[in-house]
């Protein structure tokens, strides 16, 4: 293989996305663990690890929907839908690494090799079948999401609020959401292939999901910054004060769905939009300070 073709390989990774994995780390920062060594360690490796897993899926994501990609305006220019990488290549990385990524996961911990390893096969049923089926479809990405948190809980040894996990459900089932509508938007006449792999929504049922998850993201949210565990564990009640960065996340996303007409992908949103970027950067550094320094 040469340099031009690892290149694309690795464009075949999505390296980008792995910014996903971040929330690995969410137990851990509000398990107040962030300075604890080695549970700190423990959490990068995991990260490290999800990181392995999730470019995996992406590539037998791909080779399974390959001739849909060759027929999409926009998809058609991956790698592997491009013939950059053949379907060979593909296949052999995706199981080097889905394999590495499990063994892996086993020597860090007994149950995060399970986690792990109910994420890729879990991965494989939703690219082969379950994408197809209306609301299945949003629930297995929220199940991913969920996965990587409890996979921090497990690796950092903390306990976790079931308001945080509630709300970052919600926020996984939002995201899917909004990009299942922008989807429908940008459906071609050349793309029938596509349509069929994708469930039936409309634009109004959309919509009226996103209506209520918003509220129930805020609503979550809120409900665990005054928790008593929560300002029992923390000490103060001062983590109320990172409610506005969650509602200007929520509300600057849906502006960018309706008036910038942003493709839904949340990874390129967060590189691309300053504002949004800097909003979670902001939104970290206050809870970190609120957490670990009052």
């Amino acid at each position: 293989m040469d340099k031009k073709s690892c290149l694309y390989l690795f464009y075949a990774l999505r390296p980008k996305h792995w910014i996903k994995n971040g929330f690995v780390f969410i137990p851990l920062i509000f398990g107040r663990k962030l300075f604890t060594y080695p549970d700190n360690m423990r959490v990068v490796f995991a990260a490290f690890i999800f990181c392995l897993a999730s470019s995996s899926v992406y590539l037998l994501n791909d080779a399974l929907d390959l001739s849909a990609d060759k027929a999409h305006p926009v998809k058609r220019l991956r790698p592997l839908a491009s013939g950059h990488i053949t379907w060979a290549q593909s296949a052999v990385t995706f199981t080097v690494l889905g394999f590495c990524s499990a063994v892996l996961a086993f020597r860090v911990d007994p149950v995060f090799g399970g986690i792990v390893t109910a994420y890729l096969f879990m991965n494989i049923l939703y690219s082969r079948y379950l994408k197809k089926i209306a609301l299945i479809d949003v629930a297995c990405v929220a199940l991913f999401f969920l996965l990587r948190i409890i996979a921090g809980t497990i690796v950092a040894q903390v306990k976790f609020s079931h308001w945080m996990i509630f709300m970052i459900v919600f926020l996984a089932m939002f995201l899917a959401f909004i990009k299942r509508r922008q989807d429908i938007r940008f459906v071609t006449d050349n793309t029938q292939e596509s349509e069929t792999s994708q469930p039936k929504y409309s634009l109004h049922f959309i919509d009226w999901i996103v209506a209520v998850l918003t509220s129930s993201i805020v609503l979550v949210y809120m409900m665990y910054t005054i928790d008593s565990r929560t300002v029992h564990e923390f000490g103060n009640k001062r983590l109320i004060f990172t409610i506005p960065f969650v509602y200007y996340g929520i509300f600057r996303y849906l502006y960018l769905m309706n008036k910038k007409d942003y493709g839904g992908d949340p990874t390129f949103i967060v590189f691309k939009d300053r504002a949004t970027l800097l909003n979670i950067l902001l939104w970290g550094m206050v809870c970190i300070v609120l957490i670990y320094f009052y």
